[in-house]
């Protein structure tokens, strides 16, 4: 832990209840007191489709999730299906319900595990690696209502590069507490997590005035991430037609791990 962190005593951000979920205050977002941020559901999605049988040894190498409304904070139902059974290569869907109707759709690609030293030659020219958690400083705060927020009560972020506005920004982050109780989250669902955060890292429109909302999620690992620290280099480019896309690479503390976007909805508030 980094020194001046607090520690992981938060409540977990999901209650099992019945058949599905309730979601802690501190899975709330920015953008409407009533709705979840983006990645605590994705979290939750993630950690469902690593659990889903057969074939929760494999690994997940792309996710994307579809954000078909905003997510309540409230109860949950979520469902995991194969769309594509194997024992090498699968697609794995999942939903998630809320009030009767479906919120998002998510789909992965899982492969096997296999151990090819020999392939793991690097490519050239990859992403430069981030500078470390503990050289950054707490992201500020946009919204201060008093209200519990998955930003900062659920999560921690170091900012460590570019300019928070300019389009262009990277930080570390890393969620407080436990995704269910007694159930640390995955590497992955931390990865879910904090990949949600591109186009809030990398805002380029004032908060105040502009709704730059993402309607999904796509996510493309190199290989599978590490620790509790995930990197974020993020990038956010928009358009006057009221659409814009938000890119990043994705980090562990031994260097990239793959890289995600988002296409975004852009309004004025």
């Amino acid at each position: 832990m980094l020194a001046g962190s607090e520690p992981t005593t938060i409540a977990a951000l999901f209650e099992p209840d019945g058949d599905g979920f309730t979601a802690a205050p501190t899975t709330r977002g920015p953008w409407d007191e009533r709705m979840m941020h983006g990645g605590a559901p994705s979290a939750l999605l993630a950690h469902a489709i690593e659990q889903t049988q057969p074939g929760s040894d494999l690994l997940v190498t792309r996710l994307t999730i579809e954000f078909l409304s905003g997510v309540p904070v409230g109860a949950v139902e979520v469902a995991t299906s194969l769309a594509k059974p194997g024992r090498r290569f699968q697609v794995v869907e999942a939903t998630l319900d809320t009030g009767g109707r479906r919120a998002c759709l998510a789909r992965a690609v899982r492969v096997r595990r296999a151990e090819l030293p020999d392939a793991a030659a690097a490519g050239p020219g990859g992403p430069r690696a981030m500078p470390a958690p503990q050289s950054g400083d707490p992201l500020p705060m946009f919204i201060d209502d008093g209200r519990k927020l998955f930003y900062p009560d659920a999560t921690e972020i170091r900012h460590v590069g570019g300019e928070i506005g300019s389009g262009a920004a990277a930080a570390w982050i890393r969620l407080r507490g436990d995704l269910l109780p007694g159930t640390p989250p995955s590497a992955l669902a931390r990865l879910a997590a904090a990949a949600d955060f591109t186009n809030g890292l990398s805002w380029i429109l004032p908060f105040e005035d502009w709704l730059f909302v993402n309607t999904e999620l796509t996510i493309h690992l190199q290989r599978q991430p590490e620790g509790e620290w995930i990197g974020l280099d993020a990038r956010t480019v928009s358009d006057a037609s009221g659409t814009g896309l938000s890119t990043g690479v994705l980090h562990d503390l031994r260097g990239p791990v793959g890289v995600c976007a988002q296409a975004l909805f852009v309004d004025r508030r």
